[in-house]
């Protein structure tokens, strides 16, 4: 067993399924028994947050050509967080965000996390 794994196991902690930066991340491991006995195991569901309860730090405009990882790259610092600016922006499907250039895209604060307005 990897230690690391060892010591969370041993103070009763778990290894995350997902890294930090996932979308999935926080989201437990389940398990169904089918009729016939064989257990199928899945992830949790996520729920997707309100666009408007995302703490907004600024627009972008779209331009021609543009990616959606491309403009997670440029805000968020990492191409694979575009999924953050799909929820700011209620998109099932990221790349529609794209699709009409001029679109106004809300680049919000990850969900829990509240702008210095919102703090209390």
């Amino acid at each position: 067993m990897d230690p690391r794994d060892a010591f969370l196991q041993a103070n009763g902690l778990t290894t995350p399924l997902y890294p930090p930066g996932s979308r999935y991340h926080g989201l437990s491991l389940r398990q169904h028994t089918l009729a016939d006995g064989t257990v199928v195991s899945y992830s949790e569901r996520r729920f997707l947050p309100q666009p408007d309860e995302l703490t907004l730090l600024q627009e972008h405009r779209v331009e021609e050509s543009e990616r959606i990882d491309a403009i997670a790259a440029r805000y968020l610092g990492d191409p694979l967080q575009y999924w953050r600016i799909a929820d700011a922006n209620g998109a099932m499907r990221p790349a529609e965000l794209t699709e009409t250039i001029g679109r106004r895209l809300r680049i919000t604060l990850p969900e829990g996390i509240p702008g210095v307005g919102d703090a209390n």
